[in-house]
């Protein structure tokens, strides 16, 4: 771990673990659940560094302390026995004023490594799963990957975000955050044309548990944009055009 890092004056540092040698080609922001902090992230940090050995691995701390202790990005008392319209116009509201400091610790983050957006990916658990899915819906040219443990979107998406993947991935047996809604926001995005993919596993709660983070690998190894494949399939058909004359 090394102890570099842009100034966050009243929350505890993040946790930040570089490169044995060699330069940062990419950076990965964890945001944690309510109630844990940047330590909690351990899991999917661990097999981040196994597989991209050049990535820098910022394990950011939410700004709230509780008094239960742990940390969160956003409070969440007096949100219990609320109808579902008035619960999502209050969390709506809390994540709006989160958003913002956020996206500005992301941005400090990707400039101190200067790197540019798409090079780097938010990975998120519960809440720090929001934050993330909600920070590139808000922003454009934040990040190009994220990864969302159980968690889901507060707003129904109104477009695609720029440009990002979108893995989420979920407990079938997750009674806190149930995976329902979580692939209906999917279809959602997939109507709006997102690069998207949703992983719902068996036997799995809400939790960090190790099929969700191998899933998480697999998808960052393997998934290929549909914005790619039109791209690729554009220069073929201009090549075949090409040939032809």
């Amino acid at each position: 771990m090394n102890s570099v890092t842009p100034q966050e004056s009243n929350i505890p540092p993040a946790l930040v673990h570089l490169p044995a040698s060699g330069p940062v080609d990419l950076c990965f922001v964890l945001l944690h659940g309510l109630g844990a902090d940047a330590a909690s992230m351990e899991p999917v940090r661990a097999a981040l560094r196994a597989q991209y050995p050049q990535a820098a691995l910022v394990s950011l701390n939410g700004p709230l302390s509780l008094a239960e202790g742990g940390q969160a990005w956003f409070a969440v008392e007096g949100l219990n026995d609320l109808d579902a319209e008035v619960l999502e116009q209050r969390l709506a509201e809390r994540l709006d004023q989160a958003l913002p400091a956020l996206v500005q610790r992301v941005q400090a983050w990707a400039k101190h490594f200067e790197l540019d957006w798409e090079r780097v990916a938010l990975a998120g658990f519960s809440q720090g799963a929001t934050l993330a899915l909600e920070a590139v819906q808000a922003q454009d040219r934040l990040a190009g990957r994220v990864l969302a443990f159980s968690g889901g979107h507060v707003r129904v998406p109104q477009h695609a975000p720029h440009e990002v993947s979108i893995h989420l991935l979920h407990g079938l047996d997750d009674a806190l955050v149930p995976y329902p809604p979580v692939v209906n926001m999917a279809r959602t995005l997939v109507s709006l044309g997102a690069d998207i993919t949703a992983d719902v596993l068996p036997g799995v709660g809400h939790e960090l548990h190790p099929k969700l983070v191998d899933k998480a690998m697999e998808q960052l190894r393997s998934f290929l944009p549909a914005r790619l494949w039109r791209a690729a399939q554009a220069a073929a058909a201009e090549q075949d055009q090409q040939v032809k004359h």
